[in-house]
């Protein structure tokens, strides 16, 4: 098999495997964002605030794809179910930054954090070796989704570079 179409049939074999892992750690109850009664955009929205902070109106619309008057319409939702807060920017009181409450934060750990439990048990059972090479690929994997990330939005990085071994 050429290169090219080696790396292929591995990037296949791997995506597929990567869902059938999923699919083995799905725990026996429902993760809490499929029982949220949240909206698709709500939960966007909540997850963006978890991982990057308090955000302002217009940050938000952009990273949503939203109008501002779609926004306002989520934040407004969100903010009177007690998830979301919106506070006067300290550096400058034009500014409306969007922010986590502690039920808000407290939900989206539990979004974030399903399956990490279960993730953990299935690690335990694997040998000191294995767990060795698996920390090398993760390191690879989350470096190679920080550069996609970083394309997305604009910030050209080079190529990821293999590991030492």
């Amino acid at each position: 098999m050429t290169g090219s179409g080696e790396r292929e049939r591995l990037v296949t074999s791997l995506a597929c495997l990567q869902r059938d892992l999923a699919r083995a750690l799905i725990p026996d109850h429902q993760p809490p964002f499929v029982t949220s009664s949240l909206t698709m955009q709500q939960l966007r929205l909540v997850v963006h605030l978890a991982l990057d902070g308090p955000a302002s109106s217009h940050e938000l619309a952009a990273k949503l794809r939203v109008a501002m008057g779609t926004l306002t319409g989520i934040v407004d939702r969100l903010v009177a179910q007690g998830l979301v807060a919106r506070r006067v920017d300290p550096d400058d009181r034009r500014i409306r930054r969007v922010e986590l409450t502690d039920e808000g934060q407290a939900m989206a750990d539990r979004m974030l954090d399903a399956g990490a439990a279960q993730f953990r048990r299935v690690l335990e059972r694997l040998d000191t070796e294995t767990l060795r090479q698996f920390e090398q690929v993760m390191h690879s994997l989350i470096a190679a989704a920080r550069q996609l990330r970083d394309e997305r939005s604009g910030d050209r990085a080079g190529p990821v570079r293999e590991g030492r071994r």
